[in-house]
């Protein structure tokens, strides 16, 4: 079966030069509630454990998890939109760099030797639950396609 773009609404972008931190808690939610939309879309085509999931969003308890893929997003700090940003920018590069087809979820899952991955996946450094992992593989996937966005 073909990969295919999950996402299928675009999440609202804060102002130009606002920092997410400041942006009202509203605002906050509703970038939060889309992303998250969008996130767990791009989980499924992953076929990412949930375990897995709850890791990139930040190590969240399986009850929050869960609230959250049923909807119920309480308040959204910076950590998670940050995360969902780094997120949603690798899907983006991993589309722009290999199209809408397997290959990229390949790439992701497979060994690289690279030095930011050391012989592992993309998907197991991000797996690490850092946002500096999501930031790596960010910045490797934005470099090899000829930069941030």
């Amino acid at each position: 079966m073909a990969y295919r773009d999950p996402a299928t609404a675009a999440a609202p972008v804060p102002p130009a030069g606002e920092r997410l931190h400041e942006l009202p808690a509203a605002e906050r939610l509703a970038l939060g509630r889309a992303g998250l939309r969008v996130f767990f879309a791009i989980a499924e085509a992953w076929q990412l454990p949930i375990a897995t999931r709850r890791v990139l969003l930040g190590d969240i308890a399986e009850s929050t998890y869960h609230k959250w893929r049923g909807g119920r997003v309480g308040e959204v700090g910076r950590d998670l939109l940050e995360r969902l940003s780094l997120l949603l920018g690798i899907h983006k590069a991993l589309v722009l760099l290999f199209g809408e087809g397997d290959t990229g979820l390949k790439w992701l899952q497979s060994p690289n030797t690279d030095a930011t991955f050391a012989g592992r996946s993309p998907l197991e450094r991000m797996g690490d639950g850092s946002i500096d992992d999501l930031y790596a593989v960010r910045r490797y996937l934005d470099a090899w396609r000829g930069g941030w966005p």
